[in-house]
């Protein structure tokens, strides 16, 4: 077919050009072989260099078998043509312009230009897609072949790197698109097929997920270019809609490329109403088809959200189609949505000249965050914080919202979702750093100036009021106000009879102008009778006088009077005026001119006070605000420091970095939470530990100051105000942190001089600073000793100097300070040198021996931590401290007899009992006991660590002295030193040694410390006698550090200690005891376990003080496996819901804790259930659901749940009360359920049937079914309808409905049903039976209708699985009572993993 008689149409597939379709239309021959490809190319390239892109016309069935067989060929041939077809093409467009400008061209020339043209073009695209889909084949298989070599790969596949060779050709499709080719169409109107040639390549492209990779930017900017041309020249809007919104649904990774494309074409290409036509698009997308395709609404979302941030201005005017989502489920559309409303205020709406339509704008952007900082979805609520968090940055919020969204946030801490309290932080942090308030933000500072400031203001105002109510008013326009009544007034006088007296109103002495100012008087007090009274008798009086002689006689007698009236009322004779001005201007009075002159200068005055008022209200709401805020803050760090010790590393990271960013505002509550993250330093999470290093690096370690000794002056200042008050736990946070500090050199040597210089008392400092200062160095110290121990005379000095009185705090701190130059622990057996001790006769224990002794006879309350500390010392730093403690020990007790002597009766009196001073007897107590316990602690660690670092230096010894044929000999010795029996006998026979000296030395009646246990004994066993608190309070303490030594002596004691436990009246007794019983819990496990039920009783001690410390013991003994735990830990779980914050807080950490050792509180919640239910000892039933909601959130496992579920369903049976039942559903609703657990639950429903009802029993299982229905699957929503059935029939009806309902659902159900039934009613009498704990009194299995009648045969059946630890009751915790018979005899091992070990 010639090539003018034909017409090219551009194919849907290729094989259509191989099909005749219609006339005159094109068709292709012959595919040709491979074989020929090459020579026929050959022929292509010399017609073309004859005949140029016209040459297409008669080749193109070589171009379509190349494509053909594009996968067969060789690369080299693809690279030919590709690179063939794009000169082709350049240089058609390059003829193009000519051959358009040529008026002359005939019509089959003009049609052979086109059919060359779409040729072209449709070659050249099927290239760029043919190896666009080979290259993406490569790439996955190089997913499987790995990273490397992947460019020489792809290189291989075609010869060269096709990524590089898509921009020349999208660019010189860009360059022809821009040319005027729509002529070569009859009525110069371009197929929409040509457009969709092109533009398809471009979107074939897009969807290649590298296509976003930064490699392939040139690609996507000329695409973008390419199709910006098809857009502005074309027509391709509505196409490119479309295309966009599926591209969106479909493909992930183009949100951003697409964001970038349609930005570029709205500003460059000047086409805003693309984004308007896909923004309406995705408006007009129904919420719920969204919520069903959530890759569709993430690729939407993503478009919005990036666009939102490029072109703001342009999405802004087509919000409104897209507000519908806001109230779609999906969350991801409306954070989006909100996202773009946020880059609207920062980018568009961001200035303080809006005008009133963008204002208004700008508020319901706002509003509409803030409402959705309430949002069902967490997710939600996290994006609104963040974005107001970005807004506060910018200071593009206005002021009059800071309350709104402060508020907002300080709700939001208290949220369950730990990234939205963690955005709640960091929102308030920013509002603290970008506010516009003041840079320090105490209430209580702000308190004054506001007062001050609002009392000024209403000053002010009220000045003003007096002022405005005292001001003249306009003469004229009174005037014109009175005239009618007066009128009528005048008008009435006239017509009165003149034979009337009228008494005389004028004195003779009155001048004219006295008269005239009582006229004006009786007219502004409306008393116009009496006016015109006095202006009658005035006129007749003075005659010749102003105003009185300007009477005209042609006048009425009424308007006379009226024109004088007014006349003087005004000021001025209005009449005279008009006749002569001039003169009415000369006789004005001077009073008159002066108040002319007044009024003309009070004017500016005016203005100037109403300014003032203007800017006091604004100096006024200022401060307001910023108390206000201020308060906002202050309630937002209450909230904050609980959270402290979240679980979550991040929140508490966050925690902290507000805490130092309020206390940079100056805030002083700030303090506080400083403090509250000492303890911190001691987490396991790194984190945790470098954010609490940080936080205080920046709080003191930059101080400010114009010189170091300034700045170390500021820094010591600040440290010091730490220590004020503070426990011994918080000063061990701080001198770790310090020591951390000292390690690393971050403290200056001038912050160690200046330290010293206070200490020494070369600087001027208060007896507090100077302990404080000695403190800190004692701190310093543990990270590098020699700044304590290169000045140890110096110190010894400072504290322990001879005067009197002894200042014993400061002696306290010196001795702490010296403790640290040596290391407290154990020596480990790597350490060969021997401990730093010194000798005896050092000068540092002759002080402390002569102080301890001399402050002996003295009543001051600070001897006696002084004296313990110093016991301490002695121990940890003398050679043979035990001599030098003997001595002190002798020392006072022979002062104390000195003194009984003193006071010994007279030969008259021999009768009368010889009195000690009560606080020498209770400082020998206090003495003897820490002695006591120091021994041991010597013996236990000191001694025990020498004896076996020279036992290894001997063995070391031994083992080089040996001969080679020694060692090969003893195989046997060998064999026992790799498995480590050797050092474990040795260990063993030192302990011994250590325990014997205990056992029979300590307390022997030779001993110094034997002499003091009689008298020890006597006091605590009569309180009576003995009734001084300090006096029981030291007695108690001592014996318990007494029994520390000795089993034998602690089994003989152990009973007078419960007892003081018990029925001590002190708190503090009881307190202390409690620790004693807990340490002694520790050293003998097996003479305390008996008495575990009295150490948990404390726990409901009605004192706060015993409780708390109660609390903290139990925790650390049952987190250790110290005590068995069973159901009486229910009372820690009581303590949840303790009055006092502290005893909670610690309640429920130690569940926290708990809940980490494997099932233990899984075991116990059984028994704990029971005890507090139980109507004789339990709680109350508000409390008993705070408590249980927060144990049952530690069941995560679905068999734990399942178990529970069974467990408590059968407990329904053995129930006794109403409360009982209420409680047990209570418990079911609050567990996590599963489609498993409820189809426990349906198993065991006749366990529970009868009780629903009662409403609450019934609303707390349409719990379940509520919860149940949040997440369940298509498949799983029948058996939770079935579950609702049964709920509502049992509700209404009662268990004949029930029956009902069964007997109507198919036989092939109820069958299984029935057998799951029998085997849990066996499951409870096995229970039941099995329970030996009282907790409930199990009666007879009632026999109801739908029982079967084989239960009862069933009960032996023994189900191990469903068997708790606390089912296993011992008889042993109800052996120790504090009646004398009835002392505990029986010891049971405590085995050290029962928490842990399996329970049959």
């Amino acid at each position: 077919m010639s090539p003018q008689l034909y017409e090219f149409h551009l194919p849907l597939s290729p094989e259509e050009l191989l099909k005749s379709g219609g006339v005159n239309q094109y068709v292709v021959q012959e595919v040709l072989p491979i074989r020929h490809l090459p020579s026929q190319l050959k022929a292509f390239q010399a017609a073309f260099r004859v005949q140029g892109p016209l040459a297409m016309l008669e080749h193109f069935d070589t171009i379509y078998s190349i494509l053909h067989h594009f996968r067969s060929i060789d690369p080299g041939l693809k690279e030919d043509t590709l690179e063939f077809l794009m000169k082709v093409v350049s240089r058609h467009s390059q003829e193009l312009p000519g051959i358009l400008d040529d008026t002359t061209l005939s019509v089959s020339d003009r049609s052979a230009h086109l059919n060359a043209l779409k040729m072209n073009c449709y070659a050249l695209i099927r290239f760029l897609e043919s190896f666009e889909t080979m290259t993406s084949q490569i790439s996955l298989m190089d997913l499987d072949l790995g990273g490397k070599g992947k460019k020489a790969r792809a290189k291989a596949a075609h010869g060269f790197v096709w990524e590089e060779e898509r921009q020349p050709i999208l660019q010189l499709l860009t360059q022809l698109l821009q040319l005027d080719i729509r002529h070569l169409w009859n009525h110069s109107v371009i197929e929409e097929e040509f457009v969709s040639l092109v533009t398809g390549c471009c979107y074939r492209l897009l969807e290649n997920p590298t296509i976003s990779h930064q490699k392939n930017r040139p690609t996507r900017e000329a695409i973008t270019h390419l199709l910006g041309v098809a857009l502005t020249r074309y027509n391709h809007m509505l196409s490119a809609t479309v295309k966009i919104i599926q591209m969106l649904q479909h493909f992930e990774h183009l949100a951003p490329v697409l964001v970038t494309a349609v930005s570029l074409w709205a500003t460059d290409y000047g086409m805003k109403s693309i984004v308007g036509e896909i923004v309406r698009e995705i408006g007009q997308k129904c919420p719920q088809e969204l919520s069903r395709d959530p890759s569709g609404a993430k690729g939407f979302a993503a478009f919005l959200t990036e666009l939102a941030e490029h072109v703001p201005a342009i999405l802004m005017s087509n919000m409104c189609v897209l507000l519908d989502h806001l109230d779609g489920e999906n969350y991801m559309m409306r954070n989006a949505l909100l996202v773009a409303m946020a880059e609207m205020v920062l980018q568009v709406l961001n200035s303080d000249q809006l005008e009133e339509t963008a204002r208004d704008t700008r508020d319901q952007f706002l509003d509409t965050l803030q409402a959705h900082g309430h949002d069902v979805n967490s997710f939600v609520r996290s994006r609104v914080l963040q974005l107001f968090t970005r807004i506060v940055q910018q200071k593009a919020l206005p002021l009059t919202r800071f309350q709104a969204v402060a508020a907002l946030a300080v709700g939001r801490l208290s949220d369950k979702s730990v990234l939205v309290c963690k955005n709640a932080i960091q929102l308030l942090a920013s509002f603290l750093a970008n506010n516009p308030f003041s840079c320090k933000l105490s209430d209580a500072d702000l308190a004054g100036p506001l007062q001050k400031e609002t009392q000024k203001l209403q000053e002010m105002r009220s000045q003003r009021q007096t002022a405005v109510a005292s001001a003249v008013v306009d003469p004229e326009e009174e005037w014109e106000a009175m005239l009618p009544e007066l009128t009528s007034t005048l008008q009435q006088f006239l017509k009165l009879p003149r034979e009337e007296e009228i008494p005389k109103e004028i004195a003779n002495t009155e001048t004219a102008e006295e008269v005239k100012g009582r006229i004006c008087q009786l007219l502004a007090k409306a008393s116009y009778k009496q006016a015109i009274i006095l202006t009658q008798e005035a006129v007749s009086h003075f005659q010749e006088s102003e105003p009185f002689s300007h009477m005209d006689p042609e006048e009425s007698e009424e308007i006379r009077f009226l024109n004088l009236l007014g006349s003087i009322f005004k000021g001025t004779a209005a009449s005279t005026q008009e006749k002569n001005p001039q003169g009415s201007a000369g006789n004005m009075g001077p009073e008159q001119t002066i108040c002319k002159d007044k009024l003309n200068r009070l004017e500016p005055e005016k203005s100037r006070e109403k300014d003032e008022l203007v800017k006091q209200e604004m100096l006024v709401q200022y401060l307001k605000d910023a108390y206000n805020f201020s308060l906002k803050i202050t309630e937002a760090i209450g909230i904050i420091s609980k959270m402290m010790y979240e679980n979550t590393t991040t929140v508490v990271q966050e925690v902290i970095e507000f805490f130092v960013m309020v206390s940079h505002f100056g805030v002083p509550q700030a303090l506080v939470g400083v403090r509250r993250m000492l303890p911190l330093i001691w987490s396991k999470e790194p984190g945790v530990r470098e954010a609490v290093l940080n936080a205080y690096r920046q709080l003191y370690l930059n101080p400010k100051g114009d010189s170091a000794r300034a700045k170390a002056q500021t820094l010591i200042q600040n440290l010091s105000l730490l220590l004020v008050d503070v426990s011994v736990g918080t000063i061990q946070c701080l001198e770790e942190i310090l020591c951390e500090f000292v390690r690393k050199d971050e403290l200056k040597p001038a912050v160690t001089q200046l330290l010293w210089e206070r200490a020494t008392e070369k600087v001027p400092c208060s007896p507090l600073e100077r302990c404080s200062s000695v403190m800190l160095l004692g701190m310093m110290a543990r990270g590098k000793p020699e700044i304590v121990g290169s000045n140890l005379d110096t110190l010894v000095s400072i504290g322990l100097d001879d005067k009197f009185p002894q200042d014993y705090r400061l002696a306290q701190q010196v001795c702490h300070a010296i403790a640290n130059i040596s290391d407290r622990r154990k020596p480990s057996l790597g350490k060969r040198h021997p401990p730093f001790r010194l000798s005896q006769d050092h000068r540092l224990f002759d002080r402390l021996q002569e102080v301890v002794t001399k402050g002996f006879v003295h009543p001051d309350p600070f001897w006696i931590p002084f004296k313990e500390v110093a016991v301490t010392l002695i121990y940890q730093l003398a050679e043979g401290p035990e001599v030098i403690c003997a001595q002190i020990l002798q020392g006072c007790a022979k002062q104390a007899l000195e003194k009984l002597e003193e006071k010994s009766p007279s030969q008259e009196d021999p009768k009368e009992t010889p009195m000690l001073p009560t606080y020498l007897l209770m400082n020998l107590l206090s003495l003897g006991g820490d002695v006591a316990l120091q021994q041991l602690v010597h013996l236990e660690q000191a001694v025990s660590g020498e004896l076996c670092r020279r036992r290894v230096l001997r063995e070391e010894q031994e083992h080089k002295t040996k001969g080679p044929k020694e060692k090969n000999t003893s195989s046997e010795t060998t064999m026992e030193e790799e498995l480590g029996l050797v050092g474990a006998t040795a260990d063993d026979t030192e302990a011994e040694i250590i325990r014997s000296i205990c056992e029979m030395e300590l307390l022997d009646g030779k001993q110094v410390l034997a002499a003091i246990v009689p008298l020890l004994l006597k006091v605590c066993n009569n309180p009576g006698l003995y009734s001084n608190p300090d006096l029981s309070a030291a007695a108690s303490l001592a014996l318990g550090k007494f029994c520390m030594i000795s089993a034998t002596f602690c089994d003989s004691q152990l009973r007078l200690l419960f007892t003081m436990l018990e029925k001590s009246s002190l708190p503090v007794v009881r307190s202390n005891l409690m620790i004693v019983t807990g340490d002694l819990a520790i050293r003998f496990p097996n003479l305390v376990d008996p008495w575990t039920p009295n150490l948990y009783a404390r726990l409901r001690d009605p004192a706060q003080q015993v409780r708390k410390t109660a609390g903290l013991v139990m925790t650390h003994l049952i987190l250790k496996d110290m005590v068995k735990v069973k159901g009486q830990v229910s009372e820690m779980a009581v303590l949840l819901i303790d009055p006092e914050p502290q005893i909670a807080a610690l309640a429920k950490n130690f569940f926290n804790e708990l809940s980490h050792k494997g099932n233990a509180i899984y075991n116990l919640l059984p028994d704990v259930i029971s005890r507090l239910s139980d109507p004789e000892g339990g709680v109350e039933e508000e409390p008993f659901h705070t408590i249980m909601k927060q144990l049952l959130s530690y069941i995560t496992k679905d068999k734990q749940t399942e178990s529970l579920v069974e467990k408590l369903c059968q407990r329904f049976r053995t129930a006794r009360t109403e409360r009982q039942y209420r409680d047990l559903a209570y418990c079911v609703s609050q567990l996590p359920f599963t489609e498993r657990g409820l189809r426990k639950m349906l198993d065991n429903f006749d366990c529970f049937a009868d009780k629903l009802s009662d409403s609450a029993i019934f609303n707390a299982f349409l719990l379940v079914v509520g919860k149940l229905r949040r997440g369940a699957k298509p498949e799983g929503k029948a058996i939770i309808d079935e579950f609702e059935q049964k709920l509502q029939a049992c509700h209404t009806r009662g268990l004949d409905a029930v029956e009902e309902l069964e007997i109507g659902q198919a036989g092939t159900q109820r069958a299984p049903s029935a057998a799951k039934k029998q085997s849990a009613v066996s499951r409870h009498q096995h229970l039941a039976s099995a329970a030996l704990d009282n907790d409930f009194v199990t009666p007879e299995p009632r026999r109801t209708a739908h029982h079967h009648p084989n239960t009862q045969q069933r009960v032996s059946k023994k189900k191990p699985k469903i068997v708790f630890s606390s089912d296993e009751s011992s008889e042993e915790e109800l052996s120790a009572e504090m009646t004398e018979d009835e002392t505990p005899k029986k010891t049971t091992p405590i085995r050290r993993a029962s928490a842990r070990r399996h329970r049959s």
